[in-house]
């Protein structure tokens, strides 16, 4: 009788031993896991980086094609707000054909001008501090979009420019929009058109390309089909847990 009651204390001490080293186990595990999942300084760095070189790149990729502004309703180029009346009143002389040349001839030098941009977004990506990365990846949904916007805009405008009249002058949008200017400067009582277009084609392909990018950064942000790579996976997934 007595062994019986020595081997029954036994085994509920083993027991009770055994359960009581499982939640040990658990409990270091459950310390260790955050440690895991959190990702590094050096993780947050790459990873971002990662994230903003694919967003630029398919942005760049996708307005350089062939219809990447003429074909998208969202970055497509239109007459000037200024010479949208002028527009109206060309079509309405039977002026279509010349007013459809100039929007598509504008669109074509934007795409010529987008295969310029990734090489500047690359360059501005090595460039970013860890305090940089660490104020995108916490910010808004589109702090990496205006991020690039201040640090990129003036090397943009000045590789864009050039290309952008170089196309406007080879698909003959100059002198499209210099014929559609000077033909609705010839309309009694009209406030004149400014025949130059390149300053205005500049502008709204790197507006165009911003647009693009804050669609693929939020994309990211939010689609986690969109973190292809473990390491975007890991790095959005701590900042999505943190901003909360």
């Amino acid at each position: 009788m007595m062994k019986t009651k020595f081997l029954v204390i036994t085994g509920l001490l083993a027991f009770t031993t055994f359960a009581g080293s499982n939640t040990l186990n658990q409990t270091a595990q459950a310390a260790v896991l955050p440690a895991q999942i959190t990702p590094t300084n050096l993780e947050i760095g790459k990873g971002l980086k990662q994230a903003l070189e694919i967003a630029t790149g398919k942005s760049s990729d996708q307005l350089s094609a062939v219809n990447g502004f003429f074909g998208n309703a969202a970055v497509k180029i239109l007459f000037p707000p200024e010479a949208q009346k002028a527009e109206k009143t060309l079509r309405s002389l039977g002026m279509g054909k010349l007013c459809d040349n100039v929007i598509l001839s504008l669109n074509r030098a934007a795409e010529d001008a987008a295969k310029q941009a990734k090489p500047i977004f690359v360059d501005a990506i090595k460039h970013m501090t860890l305090q940089d990365v660490t104020n995108i990846l916490m910010g808004n949904q589109d702090a990496a979009t205006q991020y690039f916007e201040h640090a990129t805009t003036p090397q943009l405008t000045a590789k864009f420019k050039p290309v952008i009249q170089t196309s406007l002058n080879k698909a003959n949008a100059t002198k499209y929009y210099t014929d559609a200017a000077k033909a609705y400067n010839k309309v009694p009582f009209v406030k004149k058109l400014n025949p130059d277009i390149s300053d205005y084609a500049t502008q709204k392909a790197i507006s165009g390309l911003f647009v693009e990018i804050a669609k693929e950064e939020l994309n990211i942000r939010q689609n986690l089909g969109a973190r292809t790579t473990p390491l975007l996976q890991k790095v959005f997934s701590f900042a999505d847990k943190n901003k909360k």
